[in-house]
């Protein structure tokens, strides 16, 4: 089965703000695309509110974290994906992604992983793509391993707890 022809929408801050407030109605006045119930559910709003504060803090990140996940062929949002924010230092992005449960195992998540990892390739500083992944989450793992990611350590997250660290050089095109 081919994947899903997915682009990832970014939003603008105010669309982000509603949308950490669980205000659907506000957000949708705001955001270039039709949004569902699932982006104000408590997994997705725990990453608005996060991203919420980052880009008030710093305007220019809103281009790179996290976006809903776009179907292009359907005309429907169907999860949410992007970056932590902007390339550090070390020229490393973090990708993070969590498609709707409506929408799994149809290939969303690997064909947004897919349009963000180009992303990555394209930008001239970026250097390092990452992912962690929790040590039982094997779907994630098997998702990340055929683009490239190597394990190379772990970390303690303070809302995650244990997670495996992979990262994969940029490829560029």
């Amino acid at each position: 089965m081919p994947l899903p022809d997915v682009r990832i929408v970014h939003l603008p801050p105010e669309t982000i703000a509603a949308l950490a407030d669980g205000d659907l109605a506000a957000a949708s006045t705001t955001s270039p695309v039709p949004l569902s119930a699932a982006f104000v559910e408590d997994s997705f709003r725990a990453v608005w509110r996060m991203r919420a504060r980052q880009v008030a803090d710093d305007p220019a990140a809103a281009g790179w974290v996290t976006g809903v996940v776009w179907d292009e062929r359907a005309a429907v949002a169907v999860g949410r994906a992007g970056f932590h924010g902007p390339p550090d230092a070390q020229g490393m992005v973090e990708i993070g992604y969590e498609i709707d449960p409506a929408y799994r195992r149809r290939g969303y998540a690997r064909a947004a992983l897919g349009a963000l990892v180009a992303r990555a390739d394209a930008d001239p500083d970026v250097r390092v793509v990452r992912v962690t992944i929790a040590p039982d989450n094997t779907p994630s793992r098997d998702l990340a391993l055929p683009f490239g990611f190597v394990h190379v350590g772990e970390q303690w997250d303070e809302e995650d707890g244990l997670e495996l660290v992979y990262d994969r050089p940029v490829r560029r095109p």
